[in-house]
């Protein structure tokens, strides 16, 4: 194809107007300046058809990308948080190493202060993460942050609903539980 013929191919066709000027020319011009206008209006609706239409998808595009800005947070939040999870084992194997005191003051000072460092860092990531512990022993039961294992019956009316022992500790990530603490929950029952 030629240089020429490409350029005829790109270029709009174009309606030449012929106007002869007769003693009908009044009314072929008439007939021409209607036929422009019908043309006109439906260059600007189909214009308008596809001003809207870009739009839309413009949007639809913004749309998009803000849902998939949000995916891509969640997924990084949801990778972090399985993460840290993986870690509350190492936590608690700390936590159990630990409530053994008689056994824990009998080994080596420097072997324990170096464990003990281990154990602080571990927590400063957690703290860096904003994981925070739940479940304390004398707070109120709530069933949204703690998981009852058992009940332990109490003759004090203001002891009722309250935690009398932390089984395990539970840990939050931001507002969001990540473990319930598994806790024992004191029972009112009255002296017969």
């Amino acid at each position: 194809m030629s240089d020429e013929e490409e350029k005829k191919e790109l270029e709009p066709e174009t309606e030449v107007l012929e106007f002869e000027f007769n003693e009908d020319g009044e009314e072929d011009l008439k007939k021409t300046l209607k036929k422009l206008r019908a043309d006109l209006k439906a260059c600007k609706a189909e214009k308008e058809e596809y001003l809207t239409g870009w739009q839309k998808e413009r949007a639809d595009f913004i749309n998009y990308k803000k849902q998939e800005d949000d995916r891509r947070a969640n997924f990084s939040e949801s990778i972090r948080e399985r993460i840290l999870t993986r870690f509350l084992t190492v936590l608690d194997s700390f936590n159990m190493a630990f409530a053994n005191k008689d056994a824990w003051s009998k080994v080596d000072e420097n072997w324990r202060k170096g464990i003990e460092h281990i154990y602080a860092q571990l927590n400063n990531i957690f703290e860096e993460y904003d994981i925070k512990e739940i479940g304390k022993e004398g707070e109120d039961f709530d069933p949204n942050i703690h998981q009852s294992i058992d009940m332990t019956p109490t003759d004090k009316k203001e002891d009722n609903h309250k935690i009398s022992e932390v089984i395990q500790k539970g840990y939050k990530l931001g507002d969001r539980v990540i473990r319930a603490a598994r806790v024992n929950v004191f029972e009112y029952k009255e002296n017969e």
